[in-house]
């Protein structure tokens, strides 16, 4: 498989469908020697099952793992570190990666436990844990979905699950779309297999899945997150971090050069996001710097709302993020807003504590001063 290619393939036999997209790709090739130690890394943002549309099958991930070691590949570790106020062990366990690994025998690494490194990463220093330097051959297992800061997440930003938790929210702080094209020098991406079966186009966290039963696979992360923007109606301009990763020398995001080659017919039409309604979601929230899980919470929190009606002439604007420490204000949500009025405590809190924090607030500020 060459740089410009992306291949792509249909069906609901998962596991079969990755092992005959990775032949058709000729992986073993790609990889050459038996010894090279290989890293995978899924996304399993939350312990959320990949049904709900934000984490890697696990058969996705089997049919790697099959296909490797039928190839005589033996040095396999899988990695992985949740986002901030999620355990990775325990999306482990829910997603069903403990299981898989004891059954084909490779090591899980919990990368919120792993000590970091300083790298420069094209000029920018960032703080990268050392399971994902010491890899002779990363394979990326992203899922293709929406994202309520980035509009699309898939390649690039999955390798934000290889930094401590203090850098991801440092990450937000720089304003998210540098630091990941930065990222793109400091990891790099072999080989990249896109899980698109039934990603949630408009949430990272899931909730609200797509079905597309569809899985693909670039060699170029740029060329990847590129043709996902095609695919979900965003022009590139949208999604900054691609261009970004691109004039920084990460890949090429031309995705009018590149070949695209379905193996078999799609069964049905893919899905679109709904974009005024993630639109009319964020203008409820005044974010300054907030880390993904916390406006990750948010947005599904705020979508439940508006679907019981309790938007429609909410009385206050939402301020969350880390812009707001130190500071005092109305309403606002996450440790970061303990200074307000009324605030949820938490970090991040939950989706379930966000809807009744703000159903309340629905209920009873339209009768407060």
């Amino acid at each position: 498989m060459k740089k410009d290619e992306i291949l792509v393939i249909y069906g609901n036999e998962y596991t079969k469908m990755t092992k005959e997209l990775l032949e058709e790709a000729g992986l073993a090739e790609m990889i050459g020697d038996r010894e090279k130690r290989i890293g995978i890394k899924p996304n399993l943002v939350s312990p959320v099952p990949a049904s709900e549309g934000a984490t890697t099958h696990p058969e996705v991930a089997e049919g790697l793992l099959q296909y490797l070691q039928e190839h005589g590949f033996r040095d396999i570790v899988i990695m992985e570190g949740a986002w901030v106020g999620a355990e990775t062990e325990e999306a482990f366990r829910v997603c069903g990666y403990k299981e898989l690994a004891g059954r084909y025998g490779v090591r899980l690494i919990d990368a919120q436990k792993e000590k970091a490194t300083a790298v420069d990463c094209a000029g920018m220093e960032l703080h990268i844990c050392r399971c994902a330097l010491g890899i002779d051959y990363m394979i990326n297992v992203p899922v293709m979905k929406g994202h309520c800061q980035t509009r699309i997440t898939c390649a690039l930003k999955n390798m934000k699950g290889l930094l401590p938790n203090a850098e991801k929210r440092r990450f937000h702080a720089m304003g998210l779309h540098k630091p990941i094209a930065h990222l793109a020098a400091g990891i790099r991406q072999d080989f990249i297999l896109v899980d698109s079966i039934c990603g949630d186009l408009s949430f990272e966290d899931g909730g609200n899945p797509t079905v597309m039963n569809r899985i693909f696979a670039a060699a170029d992360p740029v060329l990847c997150d590129s043709y996902v923007c095609r695919l979900l109606q965003y022009r590139m301009e949208e999604v900054p971090y691609i261009g970004m990763a691109q004039r920084l020398g990460a890949g090429d995001g031309d995705v009018s050069k590149a070949s695209v080659r379905e193996i078999n017919a799609p069964g049905h039409a893919a899905g679109l996001p709904d974009k005024e309604r993630i639109m009319r979601l964020r203008e409820m929230a005044e974010e300054v710097d907030s880390c993904s899980a916390c406006y990750g919470y948010l947005i599904p929190a705020l979508d439940r709302l508006e679907k019981e009606g309790l938007l429609r002439g909410f009385p206050e604007k939402i301020c969350i993020g880390q812009g707001y420490r130190g500071k005092s204000g109305k309403l606002g949500v996450g440790n970061c807003t303990q200074g307000f009025r009324y605030s949820l405590k938490g970090c991040p809190p939950t989706e379930e504590e966000m809807y009744r924090f703000l159903k309340s607030m629905a209920e009873t500020l339209p009768y407060q001063g």
